[in-house]
């Protein structure tokens, strides 16, 4: 995979999970390889964590992908005062 190409993925990918999550990842970081996908961040809920994971798998469903996002209670209202 190119550079130029896998930033462009990256790119798409995290417009992607920020529009499907309402951009409730607050410090949203996707690393990519060959092999596999590793979200990062923080999320308020579980519910939320998991649209996250949805939202790459709606592009790259048979990539093993690795949900490192820590759900936080209370972070709800941090996100929204952003």
């Amino acid at each position: 995979m190119s550079i130029i190409l896998a930033t462009h993925l990256k790119d798409q990918l995290e417009r992607h999970v920020r529009t499907r999550t309402g951009r409730r990842i607050r410090n949203l970081a996707i690393e990519m390889d060959l092999e596999r996908v590793i979200l990062r961040g923080q999320a308020s809920s579980y519910y939320v964590k998991q649209m996250a994971q949805q939202s790459i798998r709606d592009f790259l469903p048979h990539l093993l992908l690795e949900n490192s996002i820590i759900v936080e209670k209370g972070l709800e209202l941090a996100v929204l005062q952003d």
